[in-house]
């Protein structure tokens, strides 16, 4: 079955889109490209996200987002040659505007614009039903990646570093309950805000870690960052803008360090965080494969294997899956679960009562 999987993340970089031949258990990347937001959609998506807002704002929006989807398909398939009418369903994860871990959870980007568009059946707002279950409504990739990347012999742990990092520790021969999945910590959120109000919007990251490579890391204010209870909570847990969004930020620039110091400082707060999850709860891991926006940022990537001196690092880029596209890939291998009525979330990692079929079908 072929089947398109889009997904827009909290880092607001673009909107994913990866086209896949799903044929058993295995899966085929076929095309994958990435668009970007224009700059006043991604202000307004910024405007209503963790924030007090009119209705008719998010509602708007909401459409807005279901007609953009729909043509980074096209335009998608039209770079890759590729005839969308030979797509036979898509899997939208929408633009979360708002998450409160285990409590609710909202995702806009209609699934009826998206499927009038196209002529296409769409599953999306797969998050709502793991909520519904007791869940935290996250991570959900961490069943695709126990899908395509365990390993019978060795112990990897899956990361992703978006907006958000997390991880999925996937043990030796690994079954689904032994899977354990939560979110790290901040990815590229942070860093990509402060890099922001550094160029005056000029530039949106920290492009090859630059910026990071120039500055100092201060000790202190890593320190008092890291003291958060966040971060030796047990899983499941999950985070978001609600935690690392402008308030945050402001929190930093507050005192006073030189951008780059501020960056290189954020930058280090995300490697380590994202050591410390893999020490405490997926400790003996021997390989690392990441994937996301942050495995472009070299600064990122060279503290995390200083910090994890034991662990092969490596990306998905080697196993196929290509680092840009993952998440746009889980979530068509996602939809077509839900279309098979399968189950797609890991209790084990969303904290959910039971395994749920997940998202809602509009039909074309």
């Amino acid at each position: 079955m072929r089947v398109a999987g889009i997904m827009s993340g909290t880092s607001l970089d673009g909107i994913d889109v990866a086209v896949i031949d799903i044929e058993g258990a295995q899966v085929r990347t076929v095309a994958c490209a990435t668009t970007a937001w224009p700059d006043a959609v991604r202000r307004r998506i910024l405007a209503v996200s963790n924030a007090a807002c009119e209705t008719s704002a998010i509602s708007r929006l909401n459409f807005e987002l279901g007609e953009l989807y729909a043509k980074a398909v096209q335009r998608t398939c039209a770079r890759a040659k590729v005839a969308v009418a030979s797509i036979q369903l898509i899997g939208c994860h929408g633009q979360t505007i708002y998450h409160e871990s285990g409590r609710n959870t909202l995702q806009i980007g209609e699934a009826a614009v998206i499927a009038e568009r196209l002529g296409i059946p769409v599953v999306s707002d797969f998050r709502t039903r793991d909520v519904a279950a007791g869940g935290q409504g996250a991570p959900l990739v961490p069943f695709v990646d126990w899908l395509l990347l365990r390993s019978r012999r060795l112990h990897r742990v899956a990361l992703n570093i978006g907006g958000i990092a997390n991880i999925t520790s996937l043990p030796r021969a690994a079954r689904p309950e032994d899977v354990v999945a939560f979110d790290t910590g901040p990815g590229n959120m942070v860093i990509d805000q402060l890099v922001a109000r550094t160029t005056a919007g000029r530039e949106r990251c920290d492009r090859g870690g630059k910026m990071a490579a120039r500055g100092h890391v201060d000790r202190a204010l890593l320190e008092v960052l890291l003291r958060d209870a966040y971060f030796r909570r047990r899983p499941p847990k999950s985070a978001g803008r609600e935690q690392y969004g402008a308030a945050f930020v402001e929190r930093l620039v507050a005192t006073g360090l030189a951008p780059d110091d501020l960056i290189a400082t954020a930058t280090a707060f995300t490697a380590t965080t994202i050591a410390l999850g893999i020490r405490r709860f997926a400790a003996g891991a021997q390989e690392l494969i990441a994937s996301g926006g942050g495995v472009h940022n070299r600064q990122l990537m060279a503290q995390l294997a200083a910090l994890l001196p034991d662990c092969r690092v490596t990306t998905s880029q080697e196993f196929g899956i290509d680092v840009d596209a993952k998440e746009a890939i889980a979530f068509a291998v996602l939809a077509h679960r839900t279309w098979r009525r399968q189950t797609g979330n890991l209790p084990s990692a969303t904290g959910a009562r039971r395994g749920v079929v997940l998202g809602k079908i509009t039909d074309s």
